[in-house]
Formats: C-alpha cells, structure tokens, sequence
C-alpha cells in the first residue's frame, strides 16, 4: 500500500468519531424538529430497525406520493444524510416522502458481503409498512445513496426490482463480481454520479480502502446496466463545465442509463458539504447538485405498468 493510501485509511480510522457527530445530527438542518419528521422503528429479521422519516407539507393526502429512500455511507447513520442530501427542502417543495433508514453497526450489506445482515429484507419490510401507513404510490419507489448506502443501492437494483423503481447511486458503483452475479427481475434505470479523484471508492475500480472489498469501475457498471436494459447509444446532451454526462435512454420499459463524472471530486455528494477533511476524502464540490438531480431523474421513472 502507498504510503498516502496508508494515511487516508489510518485517518479514515481515527476519524470515525467525527463521521458520527455528522451521522447523529451535528449537520442536520436547523428545523429538524419539524412535526412531518420522524424518527421510527420496525422489526425485520429478528432485529429491531431504525429510520427517519419525512413526509411533504402541504400535501393532498387523498394522492399517493413518491418515497425516496437515502442510504447512508460507511460509519453514518440516517441522520447524517438529512443535511448532507438536503432531501427534506426538495422533497416539501414536489410533494415526496423520504426516509433515511440505519444500517446495523453503520453499515450496509451490499455485494462486497462486508455484513451478514439482511438489509434486503429490511428495505423490503420498510417499503411494505411506509405504502401501508403513508399513502405512498407502489410504483415510485426510488433508492439512493452515498459510498457504502450507492454501493447498496445497486445491490436492491439487482435484488430488489419488484420494489424499487430506479436507483441512482453517489460514490460508489458495484461489487468486484456484482455484474456476472446480478439477476434483476426486470429493466430498471440507473444514475451513477462520481468524483473523477475520488481517494476512497476509485471511479476505475479497485480496492475499496484496504479492509471494504473491491469495486468494478464506473464504466464497468454503466456498461452491464446498458446492456441489461438494451439502451440505445449515447444521446448528446450539454452539461455544466468540469461536469460529464452521458445519457443511454431507449431502454427496455422506457428505461435509461445516466452517467455523471465531475472532474476533481472527491468521495462526497456533489452540492453537499466538506464532511471530513479534503486530505481525507478529496474536495467537495458545488458544480451540481446531486439531490436535485436525482430527484429529477427519479420522476421520470415510475414502475412499467
């Protein structure tokens, strides 16, 4: 291992103190006691489980709303993902409900087996109980997620299909093997979003810090979710400066394969804030913003009737 990837792991390590003040709260917006959040437990493979959740103001309860569901990274809980993602304003604004669930020990089991847990099951128990209790419409249902919750995203992308409409995953891509091994129940579309010197999850693939597994790379994952879905080629389509997108669409069931690299980026939710260190994770950007984004590319994709 070189001698920075050293530093950045051993960091990573003394620092996991300061991701959880950012994972209980400490960055959350300040109105988070709004009476339209809240934090709530279900039981799932004989654990009991935690998540937040936020319904929209001002809404027709008569109509059944989107759920986005945003998975946190690596040693974060649900509350970190509140202020990093800013879901909360977007979701009040479009009329959508969003719930940040918890993984076990700060963790998701995603392709890399790094838990035993079965976080599938669990997001299928949840999504079950927020249409029954919440109004929400079955057939928008989305998932997305930073690092450790991206990489678990694509996972419900390939296990999960039944359930969830698109996934969209930040920082991340998909398991060394993941694409040989994924079996999904039908087309679904995909957005992948990554800084191109991202020092942790790397955009060409490969080791995942020293102990989390390997990763394919950005293209590697893109390229299998084409071919699943049998998109067309690729549309031309004008980004942001030191932004590139790529857009597959004519997918099988209206689906499409979106691709975004924001030169310079770290390991961060783009428009979101610096939560640790630049020698740590790279540099925060503002050139987009990854939550209107995927909100935007959610809307588009509802479950094929």
């Amino acid at each position: 291992m070189s001698p920075r990837r050293l530093l950045i792991c051993t960091a990573i390590a003394v620092l996991f103190a300061v991701s959880a003040d950012v994972a209980s709260g400490q960055w959350r917006r300040p109105n988070h006691s709004s009476p339209a959040e809240e934090s709530s437990s279900i039981q799932a493979g004989g654990l009991t489980r935690t998540y937040i959740l936020h319904l929209p103001t001002g809404v027709n309860s008569a109509k059944p709303i989107p759920l986005v569901l945003a998975f946190h990274g690596g040693g974060g809980k649900g509350a970190g993902m509140v202020g990093l993602t800013g879901f909360d304003e977007i979701a009040d604004r479009e009329g959508f409900a969003v719930a940040y669930p918890d993984g076990i020990d700060r963790h998701w089991s995603d392709f890399r087996k790094l838990s035993s847990i079965d976080d599938v099951g669990f997001i299928r128990a949840l999504i079950d109980k927020l249409i029954r209790e919440n109004h929400i419409d079955p057939k928008r249902v989305y998932a997305t997620g930073m690092s450790n919750g991206g990489f678990f995203s694509s996972y419900l992308a390939c296990r999960l299909t039944d359930k969830i409409a698109a996934i969209a995953a930040v920082a991340a891509t998909m398991g060394e093997g993941e694409p040989e091994q994924c079996s999904p129940s039908r087309p679904i579309s995909v957005l992948y979003m990554h800084g191109s010197k991202d020092p942790i999850v790397p955009i060409e693939g490969g080791a995942v810090l020293k102990t989390r597994g390997k990763c394919v790379s950005q293209d590697t994952a893109v390229r299998f979710w084409r071919d699943f879905d049998k998109t067309g080629p690729r549309s031309g389509v004008p980004s942001p400066a030191d932004v590139h997108l790529a857009v597959y669409s004519g997918g099988k069931a209206g689906t499409e394969v979106v691709q975004y690299v924001v030169d310079g980026a770290g390991h961060v939710w783009p428009g979101g804030s610096q939560y640790l260190p630049a020698f740590i994770i790279g540099h925060a950007t503002k050139a987009i913003n990854a939550s209107e984004i995927v909100w935007e590319f959610f809307q588009k994709h509802p479950l094929p009737e």
